[in-house]
């Protein structure tokens, strides 16, 4: 790994997925620090087409090679069924398996966090030159958008005419377009960004981790599953893992960086005695460091399909068909385009199920194609689908290990449809879908709704529907949270776990709040200004820019404004 030197690793990153790229970046950028990433997955191979090519997003999705295939404890709200979860077993991690959907969240979202006591510095307009830093956007750089990021960005084409019937439907239901999602304006319907290039997943390993994998002082290994921080005292010293599921070594480090997620980071802080004292100390693990917050506030977005039969031959239905996909592979494999070239996501929105809210809590993907994740579809014919559900449930879950064996995943419990708010909200989102997608534009194609069915009509019904029928969106994350009260874990200007030395989080886990949208973006947006804070680098400026704000109808700047709390909960 380092052939004749003596010293710890200065970084030992946990996690070779999304976060952990990322860091591996940055840190080894210094050509005096030597990093080592440990990623409990396989390589990403470059030729294995189940991952970069984009259509083929449902086929790594509950596969053992690329899955690691999580489910839910019975969640009590939704008739005692598990819920299915995917994560990435690979470098790259869920951006190697994801529907490479690029969405920052709502400018709010991030005004959320830093009205949080301690998190001075995470506001949207500190947070916005790092979500530029990281990015390319293709459709052009600008205030709001970066150009020179690795992360390059590609805005689907949205050429299908049901994309149109879409967009001219939202506007008849009464909700307007908007340039750009991430851009000066969030709610509203547009084309999507997503991290597709030249007709290829573009994943963080791809655009963090392989260009700079030659550095002589990083070092990746796959197949390297961790399963303890070894600790001196209250100080991290490294980390236990074994390789190839068999093989125990142990590493030394300055420092010891989880990256592992929502998931795995809070896990592993207790098999390593750092969490809930009484819960680790019935298991026998020795306490290293009291913090109830560990494995708790768990998040995550919640969506249900609602499903139209087209009466047209528009959808791309006609690419399901075994015939058709010799076709599509032979464009993708060798001009990069056709059917293979997308993840179909090309076009959605955000907007507000209710008047109460400050800005968007229903998000919408539209797929002009009827079909679930794992490829069933409701008829062989041509449909179309949204995808929607609320963005800021307050339900509240748990992510806790249940023995010391650090191969038998954790507990999951969501908690999901658990409140009243979050169950109007459901109502509501099912209702705005129906109203969309029942306006005029549509008619040429209509042919019925499949799912939920016409059968469907009272908020009783509906919530049964999503009960019974609803999947995650797969966005977990906050169970170790950034902030400074007694639930929090990880220190925000820092990102070092509170109450010991050398060890930091830095994924999803530590998010205080879920973001409006998919998470990736905020994700990679944490990895860049953490590895700032863990460098003791200068922060970037904040820029100060407008951004949409409903209530008053008028651009807020930074200069200008004085946040209070109506402004930063929604």
């Amino acid at each position: 790994m380092r052939p004749g030197r003596e010293r710890p690793w200065d970084f030992v990153i946990v996690g070779g997925g999304s976060a952990g790229c990322a860091l591996a970046n940055r840190l080894s950028a210094d050509a005096s620090m030597f990093v080592l990433v440990l990623e409990a997955g396989h390589s990403d191979f470059r030729l294995d087409p189940l991952v970069h090519m984009p259509a083929a997003l449902p086929i790594p999705i509950e596969n053992r090679f690329y899955d690691w295939k999580y489910e839910s404890e019975p969640e009590p709200f939704m008739g005692g069924r598990r819920v299915f979860h995917a994560r990435g077993k690979l470098l790259g991690g869920s951006s190697s398996i994801n529907g490479m959907i690029f969405q920052r969240g709502n400018p709010l979202d991030f005004e959320r966090w830093a009205a949080e006591p301690g998190m001075a510095g995470w506001d949207y307009l500190h947070c916005l030159p790092y979500f530029k830093r990281m990015e390319t956007c293709l459709a052009g750089a600008d205030k709001w958008r970066g150009g020179q990021g690795p992360l390059v960005l590609e805005r689907g084409p949205a050429a299908n005419p049901l994309f149109s019937a879409f967009f001219e439907a939202a506007q008849q239901a009464g909700y307007p377009l908007t340039d750009d999602v991430n851009g000066y304006r969030q709610e509203g319907f547009a084309r999507f960004d997503r991290n597709v290039h030249r007709g290829r997943r573009l994943s963080a390993a791809r655009a963090y981790l392989h260009p700079v994998m030659d550095r002589p002082n990083l070092s990746v290994e796959t197949l390297a599953l961790t399963t303890k921080v070894r600790f001196e005292g209250r100080r991290a010293v490294g980390v236990d893992y074994l390789k190839g599921g068999r093989l125990h070594r142990a590493v030394e480090a300055h420092e010891v960086i989880l990256c592992g997620g929502a998931i795995n980071s809070p896990q592993l802080l207790q098999l390593s005695g750092v969490g809930n004292a009484d819960e680790l100390g019935r298991l026998g693990i020795g306490i290293v460091q009291h913090l109830p917050g560990v494995g708790e506030n768990l998040q995550d977005h919640l969506e249900v399909y609602v499903q139209h039969a087209s009466k047209k031959p528009v959808s791309i239905a006609p690419g399901l068909r075994w015939r058709a996909r010799p076709k599509i592979a032979f464009d993708w494999l060798f001009f990069r385009k056709g059917l293979g070239a997308t993840n179909h996501f090309e076009g959605g929105g955000f907007c507000r199920s209710n008047d109460e809210v400050d800005y968007p809590n229903l998000m919408f993907h539209f797929l002009p194609l009827a079909i679930r994740y794992d490829g069933s579809a409701p008829t062989k014919g041509h449909g179309y689908q949204v995808h929607v559900g609320p963005m800021y449930a307050d339900t509240r879950g748990s992510v806790k290990i249940t023995d010391t064996n650090p191969k038998r995943h954790p507990a999951l419990r969501f908690n999901y449809l658990s409140t009243r708010t979050d169950r109007k909200e459901w109502v509501e989102a099912v209702r705005v879908a129906r109203t969309i997608l029942n306006q005029p534009a549509f008619e040429p194609y209509d042919g019925g709704e499949l799912s939920p069915g016409p059968s469907v009509q009272t908020d009783d019904e509906i919530l049964a529907w999503v009960a019974t029928d609803a999947e995650t969106a797969l966005h977990p994350c906050s169970t170790a949270k950034m902030g400074v009260d007694e639930m929090s874990v990880v220190d925000p200007q820092s990102m070092r776990v509170h109450g010991v030395e050398g060890l930091r989080v830095v994924d999803a886990s530590v998010m205080p709040s879920i973001t409006n949208g998919n998470i990736y973006a905020p994700i990679m947006m944490v990895a860049e200004k953490a590895a700032d804070l863990i460098l003791d680098n200068p922060p970037l400026v904040a820029e100060d820019v407008p951004y949409y704000r409903y209530r008053d109808e008028m651009p807020l700047h930074a200069s200008t404004r004085s946040t209070t709390e109506s402004e930063v909960t929604s």
